[in-house]
C-alpha cells in the first residue's frame, strides 16, 4: 500500500480511534498533527473546505470523516478497495459537480414538497380557529 499521511489533532479521540484501526490492520502511516503542520494543514482545509480531522491522504486523494468514509472500518474498506480513475480530473470534476448540482436540486424540490405540507397544515389549523 502506498503511503498514507493522516493529518489529526491532538486532542481528537476519533484520531485516536482512527490511527489504532489503521495499526490493527498493519497500514503504516505517517501522523501529522494541524498545529505542527500549519501551513500545509490549511492547505489541506483550503482545498476541501472542511476542516476536520482525521482528514486522509493517499493516493493524491483526501478522505475526510462524513464525507468519504463514516467509521473506522468504513476507511479500511476504503483505502483497500480504492483504485485510481481512469478518467482524467477534469472529466472527474465535471461529472462530480453534475452530481452535486442534481443532489441539490432534489434536496430543494424536497423542502418546497414539506413546505407546501406545512403551508397546508397553517392554512387548516386557522381555517379551523375561524370557525
Amino acid at each position: 500500500m502506498e503511503k498514507i499521511i493522516i493529518y489529526t489533532m491532538a486532542t481528537c479521540p476519533y484520531c485516536k480511534t482512527i490511527k489504532e484501526k489503521l495499526t490493527e490492520n498493519n497500514i503504516e502511516f505517517e501522523e501529522k498533527i494541524n498545529t505542527d503542520y500549519k501551513e500545509e494543514w490549511q492547505s489541506v482545509v483550503d482545498l476541501t473546505r472542511i476542516p476536520m480531522t482525521p482528514t486522509i491522504y493517499y493516493k493524491n486523494n483526501y478522505f475526510v470523516p462524513n464525507r468519504d468514509f463514516g467509521n473506522p472500518d468504513g476507511l479500511i474498506n476504503l483505502l483497500n478497495e480504492f483504485k485510481e480513475s481512469e478518467f482524467s480530473l477534469t472529466h472527474r470534476n465535471n461529472e462530480a459537480l453534475k452530481s452535486l448540482n442534481h443532489q441539490v436540486l432534489q434536496a430543494l424540490m424536497q423542502m418546497n414538497q414539506t413546505l407546501k405540507q406545512i403551508e397546508t397544515k397553517i392554512n387548516t389549523d386557522e381555517y379551523k380557529s375561524t370557525d
